[in-house]
Order: structure tokens, then C-alpha cells, then sequence
């Protein structure tokens, strides 16, 4: 193993699905958690975390950092350390459909390649991404920044696309007091869907592609971001979210749910916020946010 030192890695938060674009576009949103991390030649390990999850999160090895970053020392074949150290400063809301674990996953896996694994590809870091997430919508941005196309090829092999937003494109996030689980809104899903739905849904992905790179009209994202695949059938576990998107989108405004909910995503421009807030009670948090465009970032901390 080598000489112990500290990595710093920063993650971005992400809103998957953007509406039609189930389980294959991502959006890299300007809201970071922070990781420092150190392998230990003696245990036991120790996690540190500040803001969100502090006080909720495994402080050990059972930690989603910590067991993603003993992921891809394994997959490069490199010995364990004892121990692991991190210290975790936490923005992303946990459970609200923000990717929160796919930060953690993804600054896992970053971590301990930049510490003992500096060889292994990106492609290798973002397939055992998708492999512990389950999907690769959110760990694609996470990764890449900027709007992400992802997609698994005939081999098995997940792939990646990333695009650039136009610049006149500023999400506002919606995030509730309430939580839910992934797994819990994924379940709600049914087997089979009508051929018109997943008709309309590729059409209005292919819409949305045009609207966030070219042309970020209201009108033409708010035509772009309908959806038949998944926010109807999920809507009894959130119903408070499903409600809000209705009433936003009744009067104009091109909202979504992020990712499983129940946060909610607004394409809009800067003064997008006042008019959200008019429909929106004091039961929700309104954040004005950048598109991240670079992804996940690593260095190392200068030692005195």
C-alpha cells in the first residue's frame, strides 16, 4: 500500500431523469459534498461528517464512501488498507432524489483510485459506478458535469454521452422537508407500459436533448419535459410533489421530478424563482442553482 496521504475530492449533485428521459439523462447541478480521504496502515476507520446525514450515517466501514472506495482498490487488484479516514462535509439532501448516494459512490471510487489505483481508466471507474449504484443516470453526471446521456451496450457495458447546457439554463430545485426512498418509488413502476407512452416519451427526450443545448424557450421545455413513464405511477408515494408539479406546469412552468423524487426540478432562467415562489408554500426549500460543467474534481491538499 502506498505512503498514507490525504486526498480532497468534491461531487456535484445531480437530477436524473429530467422528466421523459427515464433511467438515461442526468443533470450535474452546482451543489457539492466535500470528501477527504486517507488510507490507514492501522484501523480502525474513522468518518467524520459535518451538515447533511451528520449523526444518521454509519461512521464506519459501512459507510457508502468508505465500502465504494474498498470497491475499487479491489477492482484494481490493490491490497486493503487496515483503515480508512474521512472527513465528509455534506450539502446534497439525502434520500430526496438529488443523488446523494451516487456522490458518495462516486467520491469513493475517486478517491482511493487517486491514493493507491492512479492507473485504472475512467471507463473502469464509471462502470463499477454503475455497478453499486444500479443505474448509471446519476453517477454519469456526477462524473462528467454538464447534461449526460447514458446507456448500456449490447455487451452489457454502461456508456456515456456528455452535452453542454445552454447557458441561459438555471435549475431551481424544490426540496421538501420529507424523504423517500429510492427503491420504495422504483417499486411503484409497472412491468408494462402502453406503446403510446413510450412513443410520446422518446419523442419529448429527443425535444428536451434540442431545448437544453440549442433552445431553452419556456414553452419548448415545457413540451419537452412531459413525461408518461414514471412521475404518474409514482405519484401515490409523493403526492404532495406530484401535486406541485401539476400546478406549476398548469401555469407554465416546466417542472419535473429529480430523479425519485420527491425534490422538484425547474428548467427556468434567474428570475424563474420569483415566480415559483408564488405557487409554492413555506413547506419547501427554493434553491437557485448553476449547472456544474466540469463533474467531479480531485487533488491533493498542499502538507506544511
Amino acid at each position: 500500500m502506498p505512503a498514507s496521504r490525504t486526498v480532497a475530492v468534491r461531487v456535484p449533485a445531480t437530477s436524473a431523469n429530467l422528466g421523459p428521459g427515464f433511467d438515461s439523462l442526468g443533470l450535474a447541478l452546482g451543489l457539492y459534498d466535500e470528501v477527504a480521504a486517507e488510507l490507514l496502515p492501522g484501523g480502525p476507520t474513522e468518518v467524520q461528517v459535518e451538515g447533511q446525514g451528520a449523526g444518521e450515517l454509519d461512521p464506519g466501514e459501512g459507510h457508502l464512501v468508505v465500502r465504494s472506495l474498498r470497491a475499487v482498490l479491489d477492482r484494481a487488484g490493490v491490497p486493503q488498507p487496515a483503515g480508512v479516514r474521512l472527513r465528509c462535509r455534506n450539502r446534497i439532501p439525502h434520500a430526496r432524489g438529488l443523488g446523494s448516494s451516487s456522490a458518495a459512490i462516486c467520491a469513493g471510487l475517486l478517491a482511493g483510485r487517486a491514493l493507491a489505483a492512479p492507473d485504472l481508466p475512467d471507463d473502469e471507474v464509471f462502470a463499477l459506478a454503475t455497478e453499486i449504484e444500479g443505474h448509471p443516470d446519476n453517477v454519469a453526471p456526477c462524473l462528467t458535469g454538464g447534461l449526460t446521456i447514458a446507456w448500456t451496450d449490447p455487451s452489457g457495458t454502461p456508456r456515456k454521452l456528455g452535452l453542454s447546457p445552454h447557458g441561459e439554463v438555471r435549475p431551481v430545485v424544490l426540496v421538501p422537508g420529507t424523504r423517500l426512498a429510492t427503491a420504495e418509488a422504483r417499486g411503484l413502476l409497472p412491468k408494462d407500459v402502453p406503446h403510446t407512452d413510450a412513443a410520446a416519451n422518446a419523442g419529448r427526450a429527443a425535444l428536451l436533448i434540442a431545448a437544453l443545448t440549442r433552445r431553452p424557450e419556456s414553452g419548448l421545455l415545457l413540451a419537452a419535459t412531459e413525461d408518461r413513464l414514471h412521475q404518474t405511477y409514482r405519484a401515490p408515494a409523493m403526492p404532495g410533489t406530484a401535486d406541485l408539479v401539476e400546478r406549476l406546469r398548469a401555469a407554465g412552468v416546466p417542472a419535473v421530478v429529480s430523479g425519485a423524487g420527491p425534490t422538484i426540478l425547474v428548467f427556468g432562467t434567474s428570475d424563474t424563482h420569483d415566480s415559483i415562489a408564488s405557487e409554492v408554500g413555506s413547506d419547501w426549500h427554493i434553491q437557485l442553482l448553476d449547472v456544474d460543467r466540469s463533474g467531479a474534481s480531485v487533488h491533493f491538499p498542499e502538507t506544511r
